[in-house]
């Protein structure tokens, strides 16, 4: 619970401080961190029955991104300064969240390659939501190497999973999938292919 716990605090100062960047007020810093800490996690849970969401039967979920909104209300300065380690931090949130997702949707007896992308959604889900409140196009649309990473590791963890190897293995390997190849993007500057040249006739 702590790692899960410390994912949606990285995610959740990621949305609040896109919110202090379009100057909304506390009550949209606040929305749009929790918004992006819990959104891939309402969604998964609601696509695969496990209702009510997990965020909803414990107060400690909806106590993280409220004290991560606020924090970044008061801080945004010394935050926004502090955005390449805040991103390092959002790869390992991706990379829990991702297997995390993955094999909760296989104990709900989905397949291999549904169980893989509900875990991807559970590490972009909210990011998404997110950037549609902000108005703005999501980043994972924009070449950003994210969404591919949190596929990579949650099929990663499914596959090792089904072949009955250890729960811990699988997560574990799947998650390192996912956070190498972020870290790697971000290091490198990996962007995923995007059209050239004018669409229009």
């Amino acid at each position: 619970m702590v790692l899960d716990l410390l994912g949606i605090f990285v995610f959740a100062i990621s949305g609040a401080l896109v919110a202090v960047r379009k100057e909304l007020d506390v009550f949209g810093v606040l929305l749009l961190a929790g918004v992006t800490g819990l959104g891939g996690g309402f969604l998964r849970d609601v696509l695969i029955d496990a209702t009510p969401p997990a965020a909803l039967t414990d107060w400690k979920y909806l106590l993280v991104p409220v004290a991560a909104g606020l924090l970044t209300f008061g801080y945004h300065p010394t935050l926004g300064r502090m955005e390449r380690m805040v991103n390092v931090f959002d790869a390992f949130g991706l990379s829990l969240f991702c297997v995390a997702g993955a094999l909760k949707a296989v104990d709900y007896g989905l397949g291999p390659v549904p169980a893989a992308l509900l875990g991807m959604t559970t590490g972009i889900g909210g990011g998404i939501l997110r950037d549609v409140l902000a108005g703005r196009v999501p980043v994972i649309f924009r070449g950003e190497l994210y969404a591919t990473p949190a596929l990579a590791g949650a099929f990663v963890a499914v596959l090792m999973d089904r072949a009955d190897l250890p729960f811990a293995l699988a997560a574990a390997a799947g998650a390192a999938v996912c956070l190498v190849w972020r870290l790697l993007a971000l290091w490198r500057g990996w962007e995923a292919p995007t059209p050239r040249g004018s669409a229009s006739v």
